[in-house]
């Protein structure tokens, strides 16, 4: 059954209090795929007094409980991953494999991850006569983006349901489809009526009364810096907890005793990784300044050989950005940087060639780019790099950290002892060194306007959890 124009609220599928539909769009094509039914005040209503009543009982139940869904919740996801690997290269312009191979896969990843950790946890602890106790924080309002919907889907939901918190998940109305086939995933699995619920909807119409509203105890919040603050404030008259893992403009340092070749190559093929729509992209790289010229080159090549076109074919490497309203804003900020002064190695504004339909953006590389410059300073989320020269280590670090973000950064280094001690002078919540394979068991999140709290794992649960101290227990 389509469940396009329903919520998922109290264990069943359900029309909602006004039928309103949106298009979702195809960003490879530039058409409606489906339309979906968009919530309201009503919806959140219902949805919230759903968790609120589930949480009495939820709250209670055992690890062991609580382990079990997770795993009927990863076998169920299983069983849809190649729907899901489908939907999401449709509704995002996702190459297909990459859809497959990443987007899909890291949900099934942080649910191995979550379950793993919960396992290992201990939810009491003896210290004395007092007894400590981390119990469930209660009814949640998880709502995510668009760009990597299954990672923030279930970085949010497994670590809820670890805990023991009921919830109400609003996806992004840019790519609803994989949420609505994760709601699925969630009543195959059996999951407890009310523990979950899913509604969609638009930030202003549903994800601001979620965040607001008297009977929700945490806001667990992914997307823009600027949509993070006006959660934060609707959700301040209530004093409730708020996680959010907002924007990032992460450097790349580029040591001098680094492969160059191997460092400016790798470094913009992980820029540009899902179209370069990634919070954490390393977007500044770098450079020692006597050997700017020469990463120049090797970042053009690098750039040109990434090929640029239809997510259903074998193959393509980089499909199109979200949204024409995406695709609009990335071209502002190349047109800004070539008036500032920056260079344009490759790429620059419009489409690629031979492509005249579709959100595809040129994969772009600046040279010559200076901290001052538009582009070094705001989240493009496109295709686009800026190289930075710098004259010596403590100015690499100067740079590096001369940002209102702090969400993650890249060091580079043939010494790994010499990473090693720079990665504790950044300001980011997340240093890679070497460029390591992604760890689904490091803390995720920012210092700075990149946010608060940290996803993953065991991290993640502790997010979830309020603190209790039983004094006299043990007396």
């Amino acid at each position: 059954m389509n469940h396009h124009d329903m919520f998922f609220i109290d264990g069943a599928w359900v029309a909602p209090d006004r039928l309103e539909r949106l298009d979702v769009i195809n960003p490879a094509t530039e058409e409606a795929f489906t339309t979906i039914a968009v919530g309201a005040k009503p919806d959140v209503d219902r949805a919230v007094s759903a968790a609120r009543a589930a949480f009495a009982t939820f709250a209670f139940t055992s690890k062991t409980e609580r382990l079990a869904l997770l795993r009927r919740i990863l076998e169920a996801y299983n069983d849809r991953y190649e729907d899901i690997a489908r939907t999401v290269s449709l509704e995002m312009g996702a190459p297909l494999a990459f859809a497959r191979d990443s987007q899909a896969w890291v949900g099934r990843a942080h649910l191995e991850a979550t379950i793993t950790a919960l396992d290992r946890m201990e939810l009491t602890e003896q210290r004395g006569t007092t007894l400590v106790t981390r119990e469930p924080v209660g009814v949640c309002a998880l709502i995510t983006p668009w760009n990597w919907p299954l990672n923030q889907i279930v970085s949010k939901v497994a670590p809820a349901i670890a805990a023991g918190c009921t919830m109400v998940l609003k996806p992004s109305e840019l790519s609803p489809v994989s949420g609505i086939i994760f709601a699925e995933v969630m009543e195959a699995a059996g999951t407890p009526k009310g523990v979950f619920n899913m509604i969609n909807g638009t930030g202003p119409a549903v994800g601001q009364v979620m965040a607001e509203h008297p009977d929700v105890d945490m806001v667990s919040f992914t997307g823009s810096t600027r949509a993070g603050i006006l959660v934060a404030k609707a959700a301040a008259d209530t004093v409730k907890r708020v996680a959010q893992e907002l924007g990032g403009k992460s450097p790349n340092i580029i040591l001098p005793d680094a492969n160059l070749e191997k460092a400016v190559s790798e470094g913009v093929v992980r820029c540009f990784e899902n179209s370069g729509q990634s919070c954490n992209a390393p977007t500044r790289m770098l450079v020692p300044a006597d050997r700017h010229d020469e990463a120049l080159n090797i970042a053009r090549q690098a750039a040109e050989t990434l090929k640029v076109g239809d997510p259903q074919a074998d193959d393509t490497d980089l499909g199109p950005v979200i949204s024409e309203s995406q695709f609009d804003r990335i071209q502002t900020l190349i047109a800004q940087g070539i008036k500032e002064g920056a260079t344009v190695v490759t790429g620059g504004i419009g489409r690629p060639e031979g492509l005249n339909r579709g959100y595809y953006v040129r994969p772009t590389v600046f040279g010559d780019v200076t901290r001052d410059m538009t582009i070094a300073r705001e989240e493009v989320f496109g295709p686009v790099i800026a190289l930075m020269p710098y004259h010596d280590i403590d100015e690499a670090v100067e740079i590096a950290n001369d940002t209102v973000y702090g969400l993650a950064a890249y060091i580079q280094s043939g010494d790994i002892n010499q990473a090693r001690a720079i990665s504790h002078r950044l300001r980011a919540g997340t240093v890679a060194l070497n460029y390591p394979a992604w760890d689904t068991f490091a803390p995720f999140g920012g210092y700075k306007q990149s946010g608060n709290g940290r996803e993953y794992a065991d991290w993640g649960i502790h997010d979830f959890l309020e603190i209790k101290g039983i004094v006299g227990h043990g007396a």
